[in-house]
């Protein structure tokens, strides 16, 4: 089971990464605004033990923040 567990967040780090590196020719806004969703959908994913509902929610709540972190920049 530790193995998975690890597997599982050494794969998603990795997708995280190379999603990352598509942000290139984003605004700064558009750019915290994909990182604040990519944080917040891991962050629900982990608060509520990999339900669907709370992924997508952190993912919007993270969108919404970073949004607002990119008007400031």
């Amino acid at each position: 089971m530790k193995t998975l567990m690890r597997l599982t967040g050494s794969a998603l780090a990795v997708a995280v990464l190379l999603g990352l590196g598509a942000c290139s020719e984003m605004s700064a806004r558009d750019r915290s605004t994909a990182i604040g969703a990519g944080v917040g959908a891991v962050g629900g994913a982990v608060l509520t033990g990999g339900s669907a509902v709370g992924t997508v929610g952190g993912a919007a709540v993270g969108g919404v923040i970073g949004n607002e972190v990119g008007k400031h920049q």
